[in-house]
């Protein structure tokens, strides 16, 4: 098992401002676990075991949602299955078969997030040795990545309900749970964008008959030794997004 991993405790055993056994502050446990977690995209063959996909999966159930709705379906393939979606999702990529729940523009990012999308960009596939003008590489790099980077897993998150924006809040919520509950159980991830924009493929693949799909998740264990995975991005400072009113 690879990535960092992290002891398991109940609130009650750990309260704010306390000690986890072990001595670990509580505020040191929550930056060790939230700034340890970054997107993997190179991963190493083996499967993660089923019981730690039933506990990431259960802990995971645990996010917040409003009024405990949980508007969220989850479907986790791996084996024979993963393979055959894989396919699918590459001949619905080479084919332009795109069908997203939700849409995708360009313009719906604002200067300030496209210089940091460009900032993330060029340290993405200058550890991959793309040049910035090589757009054919990276083309086939998107395509690649269709496969979940390697990954024995991956699981996609579907909106239930009306699937409106302010259900797809919530499931951003169950998102952020999991991405965390895979980290402390020593399992690598990347949320994946291009998952979802062939959504009907999906659909198809899986028997997947409600819900709008928001995002698929790459998922296993990180090969340490792959270049790509040791990008690193770095984030806004805090008061270019946050204002306290007092």
């Amino acid at each position: 098992m690879s990535g960092p991993v992290f002891t398991r405790t109940r609130t009650s055993e750990a309260p704010t401002g306390g000690t986890r056994p072990g001595g670990t502050r509580t505020s040191e446990y929550a930056e060790q676990l939230i700034r340890g977690r970054r997107a993997i995209r190179a991963f190493r063959p083996d499967p993660v075991p089923e019981d730690t996909l039933r506990e990431v999966f259960s802990l995971a159930g645990a996010a917040p949602s409003n009024s405990n709705a949980q508007p969220w379906r989850v479907e986790v393939v791996g084996g024979a299955r993963r393979d055959r979606l894989a396919d699918a999702l590459r001949t619905a990529h080479a084919e332009r078969r795109v069908t997203a729940d939700y849409p995708y523009s360009e313009d719906m990012y604002a200067p300030v997030h496209q210089e940091r999308r460009a900032a993330f960009g060029a340290g993405l596939y200058g550890a991959l040795g793309i040049g910035p003008d090589d757009h054919q590489a990276r083309a086939a790099y998107d395509a690649e990545s269709l496969g979940f980077y390697g990954a024995p897993h991956a699981a996609f998150l579907f909106v239930t309900g009306d699937g409106g924006p302010r259900l797809a809040a919530d499931a951003g919520a169950y998102l952020q749970t999991l991405l965390l509950a895979m980290t402390g159980y020593g399992v690598a991830s990347c949320p994946q964008g291009l998952l979802s924009f062939y959504a009907d493929t999906v659909r198809d693949q899986l028997g997947v008959g409600e819900g709008k799909l928001l995002v698929g998740i790459s998922f296993g264990y990180a090969d340490e030794s792959a270049p790509v995975n040791r990008v690193t991005t770095g984030r806004a400072a805090l008061e270019a997004t946050t204002t306290f009113h007092t």
